[in-house]
């Protein structure tokens, strides 16, 4: 793996430890403030400086990652896990079934944006942590099951799944214990990269008002605060939007690493 990858490593690192330990490592309430102390620059009281309420930022920033992450691990889980299992499904079995699932299921998702379909579901089901998730999980679940149904079918033509098939092996046993072992390796690829793609868009919703309602610190929700105030506080929108920027960066730094060292080809370069 490259250079890239372990500084991606080192950032996902960190950015789990500090979520982990976000009360401790906080210096103040999130939630309440000094409206005499608002858009105070950065200072020993207050490392990153304060908001519109005089809340700090860096502890509101701490808070954050741990919604930010929060969000991108259990979207990631989520959508990987079903679209594994759809995948898996369409591609084994072929005919009819793959004609129904990706011949038409997965057009049907993959003909809107994904970003706009998200945005359609959460102002529909209301604003919310569990309704982002879900909202999300929709979306996401798609990318998945096409980068599997794609190694199922390569896969399942391999000269030891035919050897299980000769010996009686039933279906669930061939799919589940010889296939997919050997087809999840660009899963994770997609997962790490979709690691990235969940925290951005849980930024982007909050940004527009549909993700988690304030006075919840999401990355996306104090950019929103701090874009009328740019020009006489920047470090209200400048430290959120770093953190959104890192956290993207470390994990497509992972993707790219998982995807040279899982692929022969690319490690031999």
């Amino acid at each position: 793996m490259n250079r890239l990858t372990y500084v991606g490593i080192f950032i996902a690192l960190l950015l789990i430890i500090v979520a982990v330990f976000a009360p401790y490592i906080a210096t103040h309430d999130v939630t309440s403030g000094d409206t005499a102390m608002k858009f105070a620059m950065p200072s020993a009281q207050h490392w990153f400086g304060t908001d519109a309420l005089g809340r700090d930022v860096f502890s509101r920033l701490i808070f954050g990652a741990r919604i930010s992450l929060q969000v991108g691990i259990i979207v990631t889980v989520i959508s990987a896990f079903f679209g594994m299992i759809i995948g898996a499904i369409a591609g084994f079995y072929g005919g009819w079934i793959d004609k129904i699932l990706s011949g038409y299921i997965f057009n049907v998702f993959m003909a809107f944006p994904g970003l706009l379909l998200a945005i359609a579901l959460v102002a529909f089901l209301g604003a919310g942590l569990g309704k982002l998730i879900f909202a999300l999980c929709i979306v996401g679940w798609v990318g998945y099951a096409r980068v599997i149904r794609g190694q199922v079918l390569k896969v399942r033509e391999f000269d030891f799944v035919q050897a299980a098939r000769a010996l009686g092996a039933s279906n669930f046993r061939i799919l589940f214990i010889h296939i997919l072992p050997n087809a999840v390796q660009p899963l994770i690829v997609q997962a790490s990269l979709g690691m990235a793609g969940a925290v951005l868009s849980e930024a982007s919703l909050s940004f527009l008002g549909l993700g988690i309602p304030p006075p919840a610190p999401s990355w996306g929700t104090m950019i929103e605060e701090a874009r009328h105030t740019f020009t006489f506080a920047p470090q209200v929108l400048f430290f959120p939007g770093i953190a959104i920027a890192l956290t993207v960066l470390a994990f497509n730094f992972i993707g790219d690493g998982l995807r040279e060292y899982l692929d022969p080809k690319q490690r031999q370069r």
